[in-house]
This record gives C-alpha cells, structure tokens and sequence, in this order.
C-alpha cells in the first residue's frame, strides 16, 4: 500500500508546538529528525476522506493505528465516513522519558520507536498489542534472534481456546507472525509482522508486538540481534518543550477496547495523582500551569500533546 500523500492531504505543524514546525517530515514517512531535546516528533495533518475510503485505510496509509486514529476523530462512522469527510492525522508524539536507543514499546501509545546507531533520527510505527489480560511485560530485554518467513508453532495458551490448531503452521499467508519475526529475551513475546493487518494500532495479540507488514520488513533489516528493548505503559506523560509544559494522555486499554468495538470512548476521571506528576515537572513553574487543561488532556485522552502552561516572558524553565 503506497504510503505517498495525495491532494487530499493538508499538513499543518502542531501550533500549540511551535519548535515542531522544523522537525515535521511528510507524514506519510517513519522516520523523523531528533532534535536534542529529544522531547516531541512529528506534525498534525489532515486528511479529507473519498469514495471507499475507511478510517481502516486511512490508518495504514498514513503508519497509524486504527484507535488512535479514533481517539482524535470521534464521533465519526469508521466504516462509511462521508465522502469529504476532514480526518485528523494525529502524527505527533512526546517521546518516552527512557534512554533513546535501540527499540522502545510504548503500550499505552501503542507505537514502537526505533532509534538507528549513529544516527540523530528516531523511526515510529504503530503496533498492535496484547487484549485485556495478555499484557506484554514491562521492563528490558533484547532482540535474541531475527527469523524471516517464521513458522508459528501455538503456545498453550492460544491452542486452549483453539484446541482445532495444528502444531505449527508454516510460512505464508495464514501465518500469524507475517513474513518476519524479532525474537526477544523473553520467549513468549514477539515483534512481528501479521496476515491480518487490520489489528494493528489494537488490543488483539496475546502479548507479541503486531506490525503492519511494509513497518516489519523494514524494521527487520535494520535492527541487529542484541538490540536493546524497552517497554514501557504510562497512558499520561509531560515534558517541555522550549517554554511551555505539554500533556499527552493516552486512552486505556478498556477504552481502547470501547473505541474499537462501540466507536466511543467512556471518560473517566483523571489518575489519583496527575496534580502531583504535574507539580514535580512544572517545579517553580507550577503557577504558569493551567490545572482546568490539564484535566481535560486527562479526561479527553485523544493522544495529542497539549500545551498546559500560560505565557511567560522568562526564560526557558527547562
């Protein structure tokens, strides 16, 4: 599926992130400029929907997930959008506040970054995760090995709800793990490819790491065995960026799931202690902090980070 944009295609660096405007790349590409703050990536663009047009399609054809793409467009049909019909492309990400090397998973984002070797650029692709209940662990591993055109064999698990599978299925189109696979430190979890596209950006997967084929092919010929990766599950994350705070909240995996199947989202009330988080980034700068804002990033959870501070005529806090 080509990912090249069209006519129908307006890009607009965030306005709420001025310092964006320079490192935004057409959005249709996975890899963007690392500035050195490393704080934020990306650009907003919009899309304006055709004929046959799905909000299914729109995800791929710009490397995104199918509820994040939701959780900034509600209200509208995924199914039968109307023709013309304006789609946020929510392109823009704060970065996870890890190291930034190797990979790193970001569950609540639900989106896998990749930093290249002596390179000042990162690359992001959105991904499918594990369903309620089958979380993908949180903490460090590596990649062990790189397998293309994998046979899958059922762990136990997938085999006691599916007794009727076989005891592996071999390369090819009905097999789960696409055409490449990234084993990890830990066995049960994978970083792969899929035969069914349409689950990326979901909770589908029984904890492995789902990929669009076109992000797995290329992920897969760059990443070296040894490669460090980090997951990491923190659905509200801030930082700033030059001198204003910015707020970028996730929705859960329950309101992943309401998004996906009902085309809505549930809010709910913001985490117990956001007012401390954000008191402990903000520092001496906490009276510049817009608390009404901040709740609503919290209760909203579209995934685009907002800026939560009121103007200030000093110097740069961070």
């Amino acid at each position: 599926m080509s990912r090249q944009p069209n006519h129908g295609v307006g890009v607009m660096a965030l306005g709420l992130i001025p310092c964006l405007l320079q490192l935004a790349t057409p959005v249709a590409a996975a890899e963007f400029p690392l500035a050195a703050d490393g704080k934020a990536i990306g650009a907003i663009a919009f899309y304006d929907t055709r004929p046959s047009d799905t909000l299914m399609d729109v995800a791929r054809s710009y490397d995104l997930g199918f509820t994040q793409l939701m959780a900034t467009n509600r209200g509208i049909n995924p199914w039968m959008p109307p023709i013309g019909t304006r789609i946020t492309l929510p392109n823009v990400y704060l970065l996870p506040n890890v190291p930034h090397e190797g990979i790193v998973i970001d569950l609540a984002a639900q989106r896998l970054y990749y930093f290249p070797p002596g390179k000042s650029t990162v690359e992001t692709y959105p991904i499918g995760i594990g369903v309620i209940g089958a979380t993908t662990p949180v903490g460090t591993s590596r990649v062990t090995a790189k397998v293309a055109n994998p046979t899958w064999y059922p762990p136990p698990s997938i085999r006691a709800e599916r007794p009727e599978l076989p005891q592996s299925i071999p390369p090819g189109p009905d097999n789960p793990l696409g055409a490449y696979a990234l084993y990890l430190g830990w066995p049960a979890y994978r970083i792969h490819g899929t035969h069914k596209p349409d689950g990326v950006g979901r909770n589908v997967s029984h904890g492995c790491i789902r990929l669009y084929p076109e992000d797995i092919e290329r992920l897969f010929h760059e990443v070296a065995v040894g490669t460090e990766v980090r997951v990491v599950n923190d659905d509200v994350r801030m930082a700033w960026i030059g001198d204003d705070l910015f707020v970028e909240a996730h929705p859960t995996k329950e309101q992943s799931d309401e998004l996906d199947i009902e085309y809505r989202l549930t809010p709910t009330a913001p985490p117990a202690d956001l007012d401390m988080r954000v008191a402990a980034v903000a520092g001496d700068q906490i009276r510049r902090v817009d608390r009404s804002i901040v709740r609503r990033v919290a209760v909203e959870r579209s995934g685009i980070p907002t800026r939560v501070t009121l103007p200030s005529r000093s110097g740069n806090p961070s």
